[in-house]
């Protein structure tokens, strides 16, 4: 970690020339405001596209040319097992093992296929809690989910408020109100990092405490992925979703990931709605009825996969195995610190760094807080060449991913920031 920052071009300069992932920011396309590269501060939104990502579709647009059908036996990257070749990447970012993740699907459709094979309402455990003002998809997936079982939402989810003049959670309250619902608990559903706050919640304490109350333990990983390194395994988390367009830099619509802990992927008998995908491969081209399910998550794998998607996506991987998520995380935490310095220094705005102050506890995103004119300043922004995004209400996210923003990003942004009223 930087011991002391300073609000000059030249400290920025310096931590650039220091920085030992400074020259991943060359393998992105970027856009332009003005003839020159945006400050594009909006990666928990969209990450910008790899310049393989072109190459990496290219070769499966070959095997299609080439080889029509037989792309899925031959070819560069056979299309038969084509989810399986980001596994591993992917099994290192999250602190799985490669047989606990799989690609499918997008996001809030693996929230429904996983929320169905693990919320079994029976008896008293029936209630879901999740965080009040999660995102509202997955208000939507929880809220149909209850509805499916003809229970009434409003008795059936609990959500998590902040204490009063607060914005963020006490992981003693989540810790609270899963004890005290302990009963008629069934699952405990959380964003790993909320997506307008940006606060990263203690995913192995919130786990622990959920098994101890006899509940499944799952996440939304949307913002986590690619952002803060994971320990999914040892932490027990039994299952998770995230999708891949954001810090994983997988494009629009990219495909979704999955992870399920062994315990539950290991067993066949595991519920859930099956596809020919998902069958066991020594089986499958029996075409013969009776679901075999793979003994691992891609037992879960309803369609063929979605190869263009997933194409991308591998290209965007095969950066992070070279780079490391443990160098992201660390490039990521000076650059949010240095940020936070920053903004701290404005006496033009009026504005709330609503996020903790503890670095453990944020990612690469930093909420920003206007009661007022929050929709004007960040137009002022865009008018700028600032990419960053507003939520409602008065919200402006920012987030310097490590992998293509820089601290002269940063301290550009902060420049800019001191002109706008």
């Amino acid at each position: 970690m930087i011991a002391t920052f300073e609000a000059n071009i030249e400290f920025a300069h310096a931590q650039d020339k220091a920085d030992k992932l400074s020259s991943f920011k060359t393998r992105f396309h970027s856009p332009t405001h003005n003839g020159k590269p945006v400050i594009y501060f909006c990666g928990n939104s969209l990450g910008l596209q790899p310049k393989t990502t072109s190459e990496a579709l290219e070769i499966e647009l070959q095997s299609w040319r080439e080889l029509a059908v037989g792309g899925y036996f031959k070819g560069a990257n056979p299309w038969l097992y084509y989810q399986e070749y980001l596994r591993q990447s992917l099994a290192k970012i999250v602190g799985g093992l490669e047989q606990e993740v799989t690609v499918m699907n997008a996001l809030t459709v693996n929230l429904h296929l996983l929320m169905l094979s693990f919320y079994k309402p029976r008896g008293k455990r029936t209630k879901i809690i999740m965080e009040s003002g999660a995102f509202p998809s997955d208000q939507y997936a929880v809220e149909t989910l209850i509805k499916h079982y003809d229970l009434n939402p409003d008795e059936h989810i609990i959500e998590l408020f902040p204490k009063d003049g607060k914005k963020t959670l006490d992981t003693t309250d989540i810790l609270a109100t899963i004890e005290a619902n302990k009963e008629s608990l069934a699952i405990v559903l959380l964003g790993g990092i909320n997506y307008y706050t940006g606060q990263f919640f203690d995913i192995p304490t919130i786990t622990k405490a959920t098994h101890e109350a006899g509940a499944i333990a799952a996440f939304d990983l949307a913002h986590v992925v690619g952002n803060i390194p994971l320990q999914l395994h040892n932490w027990d988390v039994d299952f998770a979703v995230w999708c891949s367009y954001k810090y994983l830099n997988g494009g629009p619509g990219a495909v979704g990931g999955v992870f399920v802990h062994e315990t539950h992927a290991a067993n066949i008998n595991t519920p859930r709605l099956a596809g020919w995908w998902g069958n066991d491969e020594k089986e499958r081209f029996k075409m013969e009825k009776g679901f075999i399910p793979k003994q691992n998550a891609s037992g879960w794998n309803i369609s063929t996969a979605q190869v263009f998607n997933s194409a991308a996506l591998k290209a965007s991987l095969a950066i992070f195995d070279e780079a490391s998520i443990g160098a992201i995380r660390e490039k990521s935490i000076a650059l949010t610190g240095y940020l936070a310095y920053l903004l701290n220094q404005l006496t033009n705005l009026n504005f709330e760094i609503i996020i903790p102050t503890n670095y453990q506890e944020r990612g690469a995103q930093l909420s920003l807080f206007f009661k007022e004119k929050g929709k004007q300043i960040h137009q002022a922004m865009l008018d700028n060449g600032i990419i960053v995004d507003y939520r409602e209400p008065g919200v402006i996210r920012v987030a310097p991913a490590p992998l293509y923003c820089s601290f002269e990003d940063v301290y550009r942004f902060y420049e800019i920031l001191t002109t706008i009223h």
